[in-house]
């Protein structure tokens, strides 16, 4: 059932595995690189293969911070069988799916020899501890074993904190959640909306907006490992209650970099405190992923900017009292270069009036899920900013200012997908257990436990990869690469626990009186927000190949 020394036959593979990914980096180079760099071209015509290596890569390392957490939890001993099954069923299935073929989509799977690797450099892979895992690490015994572990819903898997402060928040936003947000978020999502302004008051008493802000402008002074605490936590309640703290993250990220000192002691206090209430003012109609292409312009005429142009996709927008505005100061200059950002008062907005500013109008876009903050177009004719609302001294420095906070704004995505994968999780089990068919609970049946046990080890996979890239964040280490894989990983895995929960559902997952059927809709999002997967992919490829230059 259980591999006997798991850690060490895990390491073993991991070693054979981290052979495999370098193989799999050379031959794709052989593929797209000329000249030591990256070829454009060669790169989109090979998208298979060069997102099949970011996808290697990612499953990879994600092996490598599972082994990492076991192995503390074994240091400390606290490694028990629950932990020791998913270590080995996470080995065992990623292992079976770096030589057998990776899902990349529904409906694409990225083998070896799409990316140019030698079926040699396979068979060399299948060292005795690869085949050990793949054959022996996921079985229907170890994940029937699993199951019987986590049936009560108590106990998922000691999450490795090691760290008695998170332990207490991680306690401290579960009971909140429980209390204030679980009972109601169903109700909020099925109304389409906004999250009462009471339960932000909330959370703005608990610290959630200034979690990460410097002490000296009023924040806790933490670092991005609590805020994926905190973010799974009030994710897993609901998607738009723990989105709510990525704008003041964003927001406060932007200005905490690259805003003057003034700008800095002026808009800190206030965004941790939760008295402005930020959004992201950044995508335009035509433009998705592309912020190169940016039309919409700050024309400056003396001590104003006056905004033309239209946005879109813009959450919380309406209820929102600073908008992040990122605009085009310079037609002559094309692409990155000519962007600049805006810190753009406004005042926020009721029902009856949601965009009473001058200048300024928008509309609702009406969604599937993520709701709860609503997404909205804006319009700008001659909306006028103050000159020095411009984020930092000089124009031009919008794109490298945005950049900048991308790291950050991933780890919290990937945390949040953490959430929502532990929601989708404890809904199916929830109702597994309480759904009577044929004599007895529907748990008993091998393909619902195992559905869920699946759920529980990629769960946990998917946190781990995600908390490492918050602590490289932490410690100050370029972490572009990591922070793009654990949202890479975190939001495939919220979508396969939701689709999956709510097949264990059945026909009533369907109906929309069942919370799971909301889930999956959030799930959705995370996909394509923050980086769509294909644009992650290829970011991540171009990483891998130039070694991040």
């Amino acid at each position: 059932m259980t591999i006997t020394d798991p850690i060490t036959v895990c390491r073993d593979a991991l070693g054979s595995a981290e052979v495999l990914l370098g193989k799999i980096r050379d031959a794709v180079g052989n593929k797209v690189m000329r000249d030591g760099r990256v070829d454009s071209a060669l790169i989109e015509a090979e998208q298979f293969a060069a997102h099949g290596l970011s996808w290697a890569a990612t499953y990879v390392e994600a092996l490598r911070q599972t082994l990492s957490w076991a192995e503390r939890l074994d240091g400390e001993g606290n490694l028990n069988e629950l932990e020791s099954l998913i270590l080995q069923i996470a080995f065992g299935e990623y292992l079976a799916q770096l030589s057998g073929g990776i899902a990349i989509s529904q409906v694409e799977v990225v083998r070896p020899n799409h990316m140019g690797v030698d079926d040699s450099d396979v068979e060399t892979y299948m060292s005795p501890a690869v085949r050990t895992l793949i054959s022996n690490g996921n079985t229907n015994d170890a994940r029937m074993a699993l199951a019987g572990h986590i049936r009560d819903g108590m106990n998922f898997g000691n999450r490795g904190l090691n760290d008695e402060m998170l332990d207490m928040i991680t306690d401290q936003f579960r009971r909140f959640v429980d209390e204030q947000i679980t009972p109601h978020a169903h109700e909020w999502h099925l109304a389409d909306q906004l999250i009462p302004m009471e339960v932000i008051e909330q959370m703005a008493e608990l610290g959630v907006f200034g979690l990460t802000v410097p002490e000296e402008f009023g924040g806790l002074g933490m670092g991005k490992t609590a805020m994926c605490v905190v973010t799974e936590e009030l994710s897993r309640g609901y998607i738009g209650v723990g989105s709510l703290g990525t704008r003041s993250e964003i927001a406060a990220e932007l200005i905490r970099l690259g805003g003057t000192d003034e700008q800095k002691a002026h808009y800190l206090p206030k965004i941790a405190s939760g008295e402005i209430l930020p959004t992201a003012v950044f995508t335009e109609p035509n433009t998705g992923s592309d912020l190169a292409s940016l039309k919409t312009r700050a024309v400056k005429d003396g001590d104003t900017y006056k905004v033309t142009g239209n946005k879109t996709w813009i959450t919380h927008a309406a209820r929102s009292d600073l908008m992040t505005l990122l605009v085009r100061t310079n037609p002559d200059e094309p692409g990155y270069k000519g962007l600049s950002m805006l810190l753009a008062e406004k005042p926020r907005g009721t029902d009856d009036n949601p965009f009473p500013a001058d200048g300024m109008d928008g509309g609702e876009i009406e969604v599937l899920g993520y709701r709860g903050m609503k997404e909205y177009e804006l319009a700008f004719d001659d909306f006028e900013v103050p000159a020095t609302s411009l984020l930092g001294p000089e124009e031009g420095q919008g794109f490298k200012q945005l950049m900048a906070t991308f790291e950050a704004a991933r780890v919290q995505t990937a945390a949040r997908s953490v959430g929502v994968a532990q929601n989708a999780m404890e809904l199916g089990l929830n109702y597994a257990n309480d759904r009577l068919q044929f004599g007895k609970a529907i748990y008993e049946f091998p393909r619902v436990a195992g559905k869920l046990a699946w759920m529980a080890v990629e769960t946990m996979v998917a946190r781990q990869l995600a908390h490492f890239a918050g602590r490289e964040k932490d410690s100050e280490r370029r972490c572009d690469i990591e922070a793009g894989m654990s949202k890479l990983l975190a939001a495939r895995v919220a979508w396969s626990n939701a689709d999956n929960a709510l097949q264990i559902h059945g026909g009533n997952g369907y109906a929309l009186e069942y919370p799971i059927s909301r889930v999956l809709c959030d799930a959705r999002i995370l996909n394509i927000f923050e980086g769509a997967a294909e644009i992650q992919a290829h970011v991540i490829a171009r990483g891998l190949l130039t070694g991040r230059n």
